[in-house]
């Protein structure tokens, strides 16, 4: 491997497979790159020493790098206490799997807010590959690098596009991609790289972590991980007696090892600097301090040992965070400092300086801080300022010269603010909030710095980092703040309050602020109006008088003929004067609504549209939003598109499509560490009726709803147990629970409970309650004209009406659920008429409607109803054979999704971006289904499932 080099945290291979790797090493360099991985044909050399105690560990690596060979993407996170080797088998890793192409990046402390640092020291050797990348995904890549100019990149498509990235290069030989030290990852690079370990399939990709332990970052939660745990005792022993100055009393060795836990630095480095008297009681006596935080100290009292130019330097090395040579010789010159001055730094095992500099570990880098005092970091920080580059490297010059201040100074807050503004369009919205935040604190003038305060608040919002706001809410309102600026207090304090809490909790601090932003702010005020009675109806019958107090508000703020105004008049008028006169005002405010003017109003339009029995707007709307958040790449929008586009599809009997997108919601929440609420998924369990996993669904969605004060989910459970039992022909058990959910005028989930109630009670032989049901029903159908409501209320009244006219109900009820797309509401229209039809001993005519109900049924997947269809068909004299579900016993969810997909003409890069999936990984579960039903194109995929 001629020309290999020695790096900071990788290897730089001159090899011919990258006709353009100097441009690629050039643009590292632009983009802030501390190490990179770029290697040539031959393979990483196996001839690697075996590491001392971790053949356990090393087994692991090693599968793990047989199956990438074999195709497979492998995720694992090394996690340990500090010292505890993790590096050394991410170094085995690199340097003994026999694998092509590695790169990695390490998280530093000091970069923790720089927007997207780590992950581009990751992918900058893979930039070659950039082209390959969908349009939006390759610019959404170019943005957030800095590599070019445009608008904010989402979290969601910037991931797709580093999962492309990885795949494209995994495409010509398998990827290993190392990230050490995550806890000192940036967020973004934190969130998108967790994002990504969870989509890898089938890429030929490794994607390894090391992390700290006890750690704080959660979002790697649920990744497989792999313990790094302290030596065992044999071999701690012979560790510690290489590092040992003279014998040591066997009892001694032992406390010795007992204490450290076989910590392998901790036993390297806690001896050093120690008498063999002092070590005679382990470690000159008892001690109480945390074990880092002892071998940090060891490292200190060794820096302490140095000269003054040699600690100055290993001071400078640790601030500056790229390790870059040039830059540290620059500003050893500015110091007056010789690179003589490293020897004795070098000899002590504590750095090395070579193409890039490497400190023995991330301990020494904070224990040289630590062991500075104030006056000699900030001139370590100005130095390295002047140093820096204002063209090439603005941000770290900015960021140097705030912690160079001693005391306001508006021309490097002017600086950091720019810093942000720059870390904001590239979409790194928590860096832009430190760089804010740190301005605010250099900022001289009062006005302004409440200013910057302000924005820091917004930056951290959209950031996710909710509990960060409030505070800082506090401290923009200490200083002057114009009225336009007070409104944008009180919006934002509004929005934490519910997204912290939608229930009844969000309630009292939404009024409060919305009353403020009457007049400084009549829109804003109607947005949190909106958003107060948003967290009434949620709280539901939990909320006592929330929702009527708060639409008694929010008609003294002036009407507004925005999407959010017109729903609030709408919703006002529903909470005060009842269902009638909301009708008109709903649909008014549907018919302004569109996915790209209101995407924050997406799960009201979704619950609304129930109000006007509008089947049409119900599918397309939920569509519609799907759309514009794949688009856009909204992620804080896609979770609660996709459940209620699944509402939509589970009523159009689509029961497949919508367990797919429930489980991309969920996939989704579990990256970005939200996960939205199971309501929708408890509807889907009732209506496949398997009794078992229903209602366990169902009881957790109680004790939710109960712990968080959301009373709408207490309905929606009631109302999924009523379908449940009616699916399931256990018509008394359905009748009380839908007795107990109907006693609220919960908004949407009253007509769906409406509809079982009659059912149950017809069937339970309750004719007055079944009656009382039904009127309560015609109350909401009578108002509006559309098939779904004229559908709901004649089966309404065949179940429980006058005994003369009940068939013409029941075929008006047919005709009219054919006229919508709902197949779920027509299936059991056709049970319930051919269960009347049997009982009229019309059997010939009852096997009819009974059939087509139990074909239904069977192809959505609506279990109960099908049995119950089937015991009905089954007395009507008619063999039931039980229908085989063909391609969905046999393909996975996963490619029973992919297969539609392709069937509805995607592309593989428009599969994966539906799924967040690599298209390497959409070609090779549609591989699989080629294989599973036989044929050898998509041409035959569409008749071949048909016919399955």
């Amino acid at each position: 491997m001629a020309g290999l080099a020695r790096a900071d945290h990788g290897l730089i291979h001159a090899g011919t497979e990258f006709p353009a790797r100097h441009e690629i090493w050039h643009t590292c360099r632009l983009v802030g790159v501390r190490s990179a991985v770029i290697l040539g044909d031959v393979p990483i050399n196996t001839e690697t020493s075996a590491l001392r105690g971790r053949r356990r560990e090393q087994e692991a690596l090693d599968r793990l790098v047989r199956d990438v060979r074999a195709g497979q993407s492998r995720v694992l996170v090394l996690r340990g206490e500090a010292g505890a080797g993790k590096t050394a088998l991410l170094d085995y890793l690199t340097e003994a799997a026999p694998t092509g192409r590695v790169v990695r990046a390490a998280g530093v402390e000091a970069e923790s807010e720089i927007a997207y640092s780590g992950l581009q020291q990751l992918c900058a050797p893979l930039l070659g590959y950039l082209d390959r990348l969908p349009e939006p995904q390759r610019d959404a890549l170019a943005t957030a690098f800095g590599l070019s100019p445009g608008n904010p990149p989402e979290g969601l498509v910037t991931g797709l596009a580093v999962l492309g990235l990885f795949a494209e290069a995994a495409s010509e030989r398998p990827l290993v991609c190392v990230v050490d030290d995550v806890q000192w990852m940036d967020r973004m690079s934190e969130v998108i790289l967790t994002f990504v370990a969870r989509r890898l399939d089938a890429e030929s990709v490794a994607l390894v972590f090391g992390a700290r332990s006890p750690g704080e970052e959660r979002i790697l939660d649920g990744l497989p991980e792999l313990r790094v745990e302290g030596l065992p005792d044999a071999d701690a022993r012979a560790l510690l007696d290489s590092v040992l100055p003279g014998p040591v009393d066997a009892r001694v060795r032992d406390r010795i090892v007992a204490e450290t836990r076989g910590n392998p630095l901790a036993l390297l480095e806690l001896p050093r600097g120690f008498t063999p008297a002092e070590l005679a009681f382990g470690f000159g006596g008892p001690s109480a301090t945390p074990l880092v935080s002892r071998v940090e100290e060891g490292f200190q009292r060794r820096i302490a040992a140095l000269p003054a130019d040699t600690r100055t330097l290993l001071l400078t090395a640790a601030v500056e965070p790229v390790g870059d040579v040039p830059l540290l010789l620059r500003a050893l010159e500015r110091l007056g400092i010789g690179m003589d001055a490293a020897a004795p730094a070098e000899a002590a095992g504590l750095i090395e300086i070579g193409t890039r500099v490497r400190f023995r570990h991330p301990l020494v880098r904070s224990a040289s801080r630590r062991s500075a005092g104030p006056t000699e970091l900030r001139v370590v920080h100005r130095t390295l300022a002047e140093v820096t580059d204002p063209q090439q490297d603005p941000d770290r010059r900015a960021w140097h010269r705030a912690h160079a201040s001693l005391g306001p100074d508006e021309e490097v807050a002017a600086e950091l603010e720019q810093s942000a503004d720059r870390a904001m369009a590239r979409g790194g919205r928590a860096a832009a909030a430190a760089f804010l935040e740190r301005a605010a604190e250099l900022t001289p003038d009062s006005a302004k710095r409440a200013g910057r305060i302000l924005a820091a608040a917004v930056a951290r919002f959209a950031a996710g980092a909710l509990a960060e706001v409030p505070d800082l809410l506090a401290a923009a309102e200490l200083g002057p703040l114009d009225p336009l600026q007070q409104a944008g207090v009180e919006r934002l304090r509004a929005k934490v309050a519910f997204a912290l809490n939608a229930g009844r909790a969000a309630q009292p601090p939404l009024l409060a602020a919305a009353r403020r932003l009457e007049v400084l702010d009549p829109a804003a005020a109607r947005e949190t109006y909106l958003a107060a009675i948003g967290a009434a109806v949620h709280a539901g019958r939990l909320g006592g008088a929330d929702l009527c107090r708060a639409a008694e508000a929010a008609r003294g703020v002036p009407a507004g003929g925005e999407p959010a105004g017109l729903l609030l008049e709408g919703l006002t008028a529903w909470s005060l004067e009842g269902h009638a006169a909301a009708v008109p005002l709903f649909t008014r405010a549907l018919a302004a609504a569109t996915a790209d003017n209101d995407p924050d109003l997406a799960w009201l339009r979704g619950v609304v549209v129930h109000e006007v029995w509008d089947d049409v707007a119900f599918l397309t709307t939920t569509e519609q939003a799907v759309g514009y958040a794949r688009e856009t790449g909204a992620l804080s929008l896609l979770p609660s598109a996709l459940t209620f586009r699944a509402t939509a599809l589970i009523y159009a009997g689509r029961f497949a499509d919508a367990s797919d997108l429930l489980d991309e919601a969920e996939a989704l929440g579990n990256a970005t560490g939200s996960p939205p609420y199971p309501a929708v998924a408890v509807i889907l369990a009732a209506h496949r009726g398997r009794e078992g996993p229903a209602l366990e669904l169902n009881d957790a969605l109680v004790r939710n709803a109960e712990a968080g004060g959301l009373g709408w989910l207490l309905a929606v459970a009631g109302y999924s147990r009523a379908v449940l039992f009616n699916g399931l022909g256990q018509y008394p058990a359905a009748l009380e629970a839908a007795l107990e959910a109907a006693r609220y005028e919960d908004l949407a989930v009253l007509q769906w409970t409406l509809g079982e109630l009659v059912e149950a009670a017809a069937h339970a032989g309750a004719h007055t309650v079944a009656a009382e049901a039904r009127d309560r029903l015609a109350a909401r159908t009578r108002v509006v004209d559309t098939s779904w409501a004229r559908g709901a209320q004649a089966l309404a009244d065949a179940l429980a009406g006058p005994a003369g006219p009940v068939e013409e109900y029941y075929r008006e009820a047919i005709e009219q659920f054919t006229a919508t797309r709902f197949g779920l509401q027509l299936a059991r229209a056709r049970l319930l008429y051919g269960e009347w039809l049997r009982r009229e001993n019309r059997r010939g005519d009852a096997r009819d409607q009974l059939r087509a109900a139990h074909e239904a049924f069977t192809v959505m997947g609506a279990e109960g109803f099908a049995e119950r269809a089937g015991r009905e068909l089954a007395a009507t004299g008619e063999t039931v054979r039980k229908r085989t579900l063909g391609v969905r016993e046999e393909l996975t969810s996963q490619e029973a999704h992919v297969a539609r997909l392709a069937v509805a003409g995607r592309t593989n890069p428009e599969i994966g971006a539906v799924l967040f999936l690599s298209p390497r990984t959409v070609e090779w579960h549609l591989r699989k289904v080629f294989t599973k039903l036989g044929i050898s194109s998509r041409r035959e995929l569409a008749s071949a499932l048909r016919d399955r």
